[in-house]
């Protein structure tokens, strides 16, 4: 009976222990976590156009974390900070754990699109474009929102009216032509020196292009501005 009874007082005393002491480690304040990456979206929003507005996801409230006196907030190569995105948090000290939230980043702006449908190749002009507002998140990367940065480029394909103008669809004005007679500027040390040739393919302004002198001989040098094609020894 004594042995029964000794045993049960040190089951008793045991557990009284372990509760105590899960009482007694601070635990981690989750709504802390959720304003740790709030924070971190708002940080590499920053540089966007328009206004930005973030609504954080829900974390589990049944988790039981250590407090952290540090919490880091991060997201993966390659993950984007706007739109549906997730942002990860984690402790390394006292005790290693991690955390992962969902939020939605919205950035309300205006943007370009085309007022009519756009032919492939042929110069844009102003009157060809219009600014919209809508969320520059929800549409793909590169979308502009300058109209300048349109005006006198081309696009590589065809546009229908309403669509958004992306950077990597539009091509320079060419400031160099097939077939074009230019002026070769090369330039060394402590020597300069110009000669007449001929394109042998169109370029943009700071484009990579090929001539041939009246010699025969075919160079490779930059394209700039009133046709002139630089080649640096």
């Amino acid at each position: 009976m004594k042995l029964a009874l000794r045993t049960s007082f040190t089951t008793l005393l045991l557990s009284s222990t372990v509760a105590l002491a899960q009482q007694t480690v601070p635990r981690q304040d989750l709504g802390a976590l959720s304003q740790v990456a709030e924070q971190y979206l708002r940080d590499q929003s920053a540089g966007l156009p328009g206004q930005v507005n973030i609504t954080m996801g829900k974390i589990d409230a049944r988790m039981n974390l250590a407090a952290c006196t540090t919490p880091q907030a991060f997201q993966q190569p390659g993950a984007r900070a706007w739109g549906k995105t997730t942002v990860g948090v984690r402790c390394t000290a006292p005790s290693a754990w991690t955390v992962y939230i969902q939020a939605q980043v919205s950035v309300l702006s205006q943007y370009v699109a085309s007022a009519v449908p756009l032919v492939q190749g042929q110069p844009i002009v102003p009157a060809q474009l219009v600014m919209v507002s809508g969320d520059l998140a929800a549409l793909p990367n590169g979308v502009l929102t300058d109209m300048a940065q349109a005006v006198g480029r081309s696009s590589t394909v065809s546009l229908a009216a309403g669509a958004p103008l992306r950077l990597d669809i539009l091509r320079s004005k060419p400031v160099v032509q097939q077939g074009q007679a230019v002026r070769v500027v090369s330039s060394g040390s402590g020597f300069s020196v110009s000669a007449e040739a001929r394109a042998i393919g169109t370029a943009a302004e700071g484009q990579v292009v090929q001539v041939r002198t009246s010699g025969g001989a075919i160079l490779s040098g930059v394209a700039k501005a009133g046709g002139t094609v630089e080649v640096v020894f």
